[in-house]
């Protein structure tokens, strides 16, 4: 039986994620991993508005700090578990997302860009200035999930980065899945209509305001979910999480990889969080370093990293 696109990517994710602990050196890489999956998590997001919808937004950290910050301050004023705490945080997002996407939509190409920074850059002001409550610059605590200890109690006793390994990597291939059925769903097929020709889209009946919102929406959900598995990650957060450079880098982890495909954004988000890991042996000079390879990738393959290589390998087997 020939798989499809969507069962491959799945299948791919899923090995990747089960096999790569048998060769990591040592539990560091278990939070390296970890981090790759929330990245992708919020990449995949990206994926939806971006690749699928051909919107950009230079804002989505914004969503990401709301998401973090409601499994900060929901427990601790509010009472609520962390888990219901993280649902808090993404409706949060999706309805700022929705009341504000609709006139921010309405612009186009580096309008919309600018606009969408406009919003990343009020949350984080937000953040980090309303420090009677959510702790300012320093930061604040977050509470702990709790799903580790109910684990251990039904005799699965994980080590914290082996728990978050897998956890976070649960949370991707379930992102992941959603992001490819919606591919596939008439909503999908309305979005890459419109990153065709928003004009064609309106001809054939698409209501196109209506589908990138749907879009711009769903995109921030995932950024808070990510937020907040990072917040509850890392049992602390800092409004840096909303900064504008996230947002940028969000934007640039998709892009590397391939906006227009899931696997692809995600792998330039296992490239992008592991790189500096790696050129750190060239020390002062790592920032230059990864500059030179993003421009290298954005000159000499424009579809992103992973299409590319694929591109090149069918080439060569034909």
């Amino acid at each position: 039986m020939r798989l499809s696109e969507k069962q491959w990517t799945l299948l791919i994710l899923a090995a990747l994620i089960a096999l790569s602990p048998f060769f990591f050196p040592s539990s560091y890489y278990y939070r390296v991993g970890s981090l790759i999956f929330v990245n992708g998590l919020a990449v995949t997001g990206i994926v939806i508005l971006t690749g699928y919808a051909g919107q950009i937004s230079l804002g989505h950290a914004g969503f990401a700090g709301i998401g973090a910050y409601a499994c900060a301050l929901a427990p601790a004023h509010l009472g609520l578990h962390p888990a219901l705490a993280l649902v808090l945080g993404a409706a949060i997002s999706g309805v700022l997302a929705f009341l504000v996407g609709r006139p921010i939509l309405r612009l186009k190409g580096y309008y919309l860009a600018v606009a969408s920074l406009g919003l990343g850059i009020l949350v984080a002001m937000a953040l980090a200035n309303e420090s009677w409550i959510t702790g300012g610059p320093d930061g604040i605590k977050v509470a702990d999930l709790g799903l580790r200890a109910v684990l251990k109690s039904q005799g699965l006793d994980l080590s914290n980065t082996e728990f978050w390994y897998a956890f976070t990597g649960l949370a991707l291939l379930i992102g992941a899945w959603l992001a490819l059925n919606l591919h596939d769903s008439p909503t999908g097929r309305a979005l890459r209509a419109l990153h065709g020709s928003e004009i064609a889209a309106r001809t054939v009946g698409i209501d196109v305001a209506r589908a990138k919102l749907a879009a711009f929406v769903i995109s921030a959900v995932y950024a808070s979910v990510s937020g907040s598995l990072l917040a509850l990650q890392n049992r602390f957060i800092t409004p840096d999480v909303a900064g504008y450079m996230h947002s940028i880098e969000m934007v640039t982890m998709a892009v590397l990889g391939g906006a227009g495909s899931v696997l692809g954004a995600i792998f330039g988000a296992g490239i992008l969080t592991m790189l500096p890991q790696v050129l750190t042996v060239f020390a002062e000079y790592e920032q230059l370093m990864l500059g030179l390879v993003m421009m290298l990738v954005m000159i000499f393959m424009r579809q992103g990293l992973l299409p590319s290589v694929l591109r090149l390998i069918r080439g060569r087997g034909e």
